[in-house]
């Protein structure tokens, strides 16, 4: 992606977005709140400065990972003492930011201050490692090296991602782990996200469906209903993840799911499924974006 004064100004103004609506989210978030209230007050507020989400808020609870959103009427809360990644997209124009914070709901719990912050000291050390040219093999590992340093494994199946416009994991992966020979480009965006866990294994699988869309390919259905929804859905989100929450602007909440269920049975839109590590272990995340144009870095997300 050739990155011009217009696109950066807006990648800049989408990770403007993003840090406010995360520095938000650690003020608001308090035990026994509903996951469908802090979703939808962290979405509206991305709305309402300028900007749309990306993805559905991602709230990930304990050995989850990521990939869960809350659904349609989801009675789903957070308990004191509960580790909490919140991980946030913006938009502008297509034009995106990543982001991710990680909290210990209702208070302090050092054994869980103490993985957090061996994400965030190695995102820290990555964000300096990344530039045009840096070597993947690099990045992976010196965030691999400072989590292990802490004494946790990193998660080796989970990794950030080249950005560009309209696709949110596009070109490169860029390793939590010592790994792989490519440079990176003189020009783009990435998102770099360290995930540690503490009492597990550093590797993920899939559990039950997360609540988050996403359209796999064009076609045709009979199905009134599904025909109909999977228009708005192309029309509003393209490639783009999306929350059966933000259907119900085109149609009831029954008439929502049978449309979604029609259209995986047709293998037009997908649903992710909640990544996890194992039961009783805590996984925490660290996650900013940067953007490397005209000879420049730019943390957008800071």
């Amino acid at each position: 992606m050739k990155i011009n004064d217009e696109i950066l100004e807006k990648l800049i103004k989408a990770g403007k977005i993003a840090s406010e609506v995360r520095e938000h989210a650690k003020e608001i978030i308090k035990p026994d709140m509903k996951l469908i209230e802090i979703a939808n007050e962290l979405e509206r507020m991305i709305i309402a400065k300028g900007g749309y989400p990306a993805f559905p808020i991602n709230l990930s609870i304990n050995e989850e990972a990521a990939h869960y959103s809350p659904k349609i009427n989801d009675e789903r809360t957070v308990r004191e003492g509960d580790l909490l990644k919140v991980d946030i997209g913006v938009h502008v124009d297509g034009y995106i930011a990543d982001t991710a914070v990680s909290i210990v709901v209702g208070g302090s719990r050092p054994e869980l201050e103490r993985v957090i912050k061996a994400t965030q000291d190695a995102l820290e050390k990555a964000l300096v490692v990344i530039g045009p040219g840096a070597s993947l093999e690099a990045i992976g590992d010196v965030i691999e090296r400072t989590i292990r340093g802490y004494g946790y494994y990193p998660i080796v199946n989970l990794s950030g991602h080249q950005i560009e416009r309209w696709n949110l994991h596009a070109g490169l992966s860029i390793p939590n782990y010592r790994s792989g020979r490519q440079k990176i480009p003189q020009e783009g965006v990435f998102a770099i996200e360290p995930f540690a866990v503490l009492n597990g294994r550093g590797v993920v699988k899939e559990g039950a469906p997360g609540g988050i869309y996403r359209v796999v390919r064009d076609g045709r259905v009979r199905d009134r209903i599904a025909r109909s929804l999977f228009e708005n859905i192309k029309e509003r989100f393209r490639t783009l993840p999306f929350s059966e929450r933000w259907c119900l602007e085109f149609a009831s909440p029954g008439e929502v799911r049978r449309g979604l269920l029609v259209l995986q049975r047709h293998g037009l839109v997908m649903q992710y499924r909640v990544l996890k590590d194992v039961q009783g272990s805590y996984v925490a995340q660290s996650e900013h974006t940067v953007v490397i144009a005209q000879g420049e870095k730019y943390i957008t997300t800071k």
